[in-house]
């Protein structure tokens, strides 16, 4: 009689603990009727589909100067010397340094596609449990989390070559060689590292841009493991 009671006690207990451990359990206890591999086939897809919407819109010229969202302004320690200057007839270096700014963020963002696109390339199912169940960015948020720094050490190269391209880096020792002459405190910025976390930054707001659409719109999810990860 003991070996029956502890046979159906076990009996009970081990499904409930492998369906608390097993991911592919818990994407069919979720609502989804997608596969393991289709869900983490359809999340990569929205990120690379979001990734590249994003790359494609910032890498157009004016794609970060004339967006409000995105467009990169002087650093904030920066900005008290430019309205200074401004008052001292500036106002063209200064307006000409921001342009030059967004221009080698855009020239970098045509080959960030590439980088994102690779590192997406590492989600497995328990990554894409926790996106299907989190927050309409939740894809965004894990893609933020798991490449910011591999990102930035690949993109940072290319915002360099992009700043010398564009003349941005003598526009700016030439605007701040003349604007710290009004300023006690001169300003050394590290420009290159300020355009590429602005430059990543404007990429991960048209990622989770996308990301949204996709999941909130049928008709962004154009191919049929979209609609099938995310039309439940």
């Amino acid at each position: 009689m003991r070996k029956i009671c502890l046979f159906i006690l076990l009996s009970w207990l081990i499904p409930a603990s492998f369906l608390a451990q097993n991911p592919l359990n818990l994407l069919r206890g979720s609502g989804n009727n997608s596969s393991s591999g289709d869900m983490v086939s359809g999340l990569k897809e929205a990120l690379e589909k979001g990734a590249q919407a994003a790359s494609g819109k910032l890498s157009k010229e004016n794609g970060f100067l004339q967006d409000a969202a995105v467009k990169i302004l002087l650093p904030p320690e920066a900005q008290a010397l430019e309205r200074t200057a401004r008052q001292f007839g500036l106002g063209r270096q200064a307006d000409q340094l921001i342009t030059s700014l967004n221009r080698a963020a855009e020239t970098a963002c045509a080959d960030a596609g590439p980088i994102f696109i690779n590192a997406i390339k590492q989600m497995n199912v328990t990554d894409a449990v926790n996106i299907v169940r989190g927050t309409d960015t939740a894809a965004t948020h894990f893609l933020r989390r798991t490449t910011s720094p591999q990102l930035t050490s690949q993109f940072k190269p290319v915002i360099d070559q992009a700043l010398e391209k564009t003349g941005t880096i003598q526009l700016w020792r030439d605007f701040f060689t003349a604007a710290n002459r009004f300023s006690r405190t001169p300003v050394n910025t590290d420009l290159s590292g300020y355009v590429t976390d602005r430059a990543l930054q404007g990429l991960f707001h048209y990622v989770a841009v996308e990301e949204r659409e996709i999941r909130k719109n049928p008709l962004a999810r154009t191919s049929d493991v979209l609609k099938r990860v995310f039309g439940n």
